[in-house]
């Protein structure tokens, strides 16, 4: 299949400027001859060198159906290692896809799914982790999400676990030749070097692991529960995050009884916010079964803002809604902080990472909240431009290494020998191999790119 030349729009679908249909592979020069025509009647497709272009025309047999650019690359200086042709036609759904229909009926193949890139991977152009930036990339929602990303593509998990592997290896080599080789008179390591060496690697990863889902955050985003009582100010607080009137705001308790929903972004973090129907008691079966739903997105919530109305006691379903929270990633927000106190917020304080008093009706609560959200998932202390783990699978290999490391140090604080901690390092050396992509097997590779759109 790599050895085929293959064709797809690499733009995002629906009407625009321009749209880029790209050509990879072998035959790519010759395909795109058939399919462009250049304006000056001189110009040659089959001659073109890299890094130039050609205006023209896009032909369907004889006829000509569009006008645009085209742009060449010649392996292995280009994207997939391969010879690359980029077709820029004006943008709309129509004319793309016929050009790409004239790509394949002059030889090329459909691209599947991220087959670009998995080229660039497979030829040497990316590594592994590099891949997945790309992905990360074209997908980020805010700017620190991109810049964690761009970091990503740009190498910075590489050289860091790079950098771990190398240290780990020099450690292995001296372990190899002292336990292989005794007649060699190897000298043997001192426990506190090893312990040195062991400890740092250790802390490295840890550092990565634990700035995991901080990460996750600023890329993905975060699913968001907004809970509380009915009228403590759940809509009035989600119209202020979303910055219009999203939610129906009333005094009559019980308005909102099913989850609404709405995507915002605070600060860097993009909230998928759920206004849920009021928490209490009630015979009704329709605002019955809001709350149930309530209570499970409460449950599957990656941030749980919970409302209480600062006006008025606590109340049994306060106290209820406090234990729920408690262990859970929460904020408690204390809202109508421009009426009389009457909530004692000590009484719940030690179920919520934090207590804030706010009014949801002013738009200065929105800063403050952003800030304590951000203090609470860690995005605050990110920084964008290190190396950061991205996704399930790299967390897995990191975690696996980080826990190796560890035994390593376990051995020797155990006496157990070097053989021992030998065996740890290679365990921790294999780890790192599977996140960078050095030992990836066809189905890890397979399982990277599937969720890779077509055209990257």
């Amino acid at each position: 299949m790599e050895h085929s030349t293959i064709a797809a729009i690499a733009t995002a679908p629906g009407a625009g400027g321009i749209a880029v249909v790209r050509l990879s592979g072998p035959e790519s020069y010759a395909v795109a001859a058939k399919v462009f025509h250049p304006a000056n009647p001189a110009k040659r497709v089959e001659d073109a060198k890299g890094y130039t272009a050609l205006f023209g025309h896009f032909m369907e047999g004889e006829e000509a159906f569009d006008e645009g650019v085209a742009l060449f690359f010649r392996a292995p200086h280009s994207y997939t290692g391969e010879d690359v042709v980029e077709l820029s036609c004006h943008g709309g759904s129509a004319v793309a896809r016929r050009l790409v229909e004239s790509c394949i009926a002059a030889g090329a193949a459909p691209a599947a799914p991220g087959e670009y890139t998995r080229r660039a991977f497979l030829n040497g152009k990316l590594g592994l982790t590099q891949a997945e930036a790309v992905m990360d990339l074209i997908s980020a929602d805010g700017r620190q999400g991109a810049a964690l990303a761009n970091a990503s593509l740009n190498g910075a998990l590489a050289k860091k676990i790079g950098a771990e592997k190398d240290a780990l290896t020099a450690l292995q080599a001296h372990l190899t030749a002292w336990v292989d080789f005794p007649e060699e008179d190897v000298p043997a390591l001192e426990d506190a070097q090893l312990v040195s060496t062991l400890t740092a690697v250790r802390g490295e990863l840890d550092t990565l692991i634990r700035n995991y889902d901080a990460g996750a955050v600023l890329r993905e985003g975060v699913d968001c529960a907004i809970v509380g009582r009915p009228n403590a100010g759940k809509s009035t607080l989600l119209n202020l995050l979303a910055g219009f009137d999203r939610a129906i705001v009333t005094p009559v308790a019980g308005t909102t009884r099913d989850v609404v929903e709405q995507a915002v972004r605070l600060g860097d973090i993009r909230l998928n916010l759920f206004d849920t129907a009021g928490l209490r008691e009630t015979e009704d079966a329709i605002e019955a079964e809001g709350i149930r739903r309530s209570w499970k997105k409460l449950d599957e919530a990656g941030l749980i803002l919970a409302v209480f109305d600062g006006s008025e006691p606590l109340t049994r379903e306060d106290l209820a809604l406090a234990q729920r929270c408690a262990g859970r990633p929460a904020i408690a927000l204390v809202n109508k902080e421009d009426k009389p106190t009457q909530f004692d917020a000590e009484i719940i304080a030690g179920d919520f990472a934090m207590v804030l008093p706010v009014c949801c009706q002013e738009k200065g609560s929105r800063r403050v909240i952003a800030a304590a959200v951000a203090r609470l998932l860690g995005t605050n202390n990110i920084d964008p431009h290190a190396a950061s783990l991205s996704g399930q699978r790299q967390l897995a290999a990191a975690t696996r290494a980080r826990d190796a490391v560890a035994g390593a140090l376990d051995a020797v604080s155990g006496g157990f020998g070097l053989d021992a901690v030998s065996v740890c390092v290679d365990d921790a050396l294999d780890a790192l191999c599977d996140l960078t992509g050095e030992n990836a097997s066809e189905n890890v590779i397979n399982e990277v790119f599937e969720r890779f759109c077509v055209g990257k």
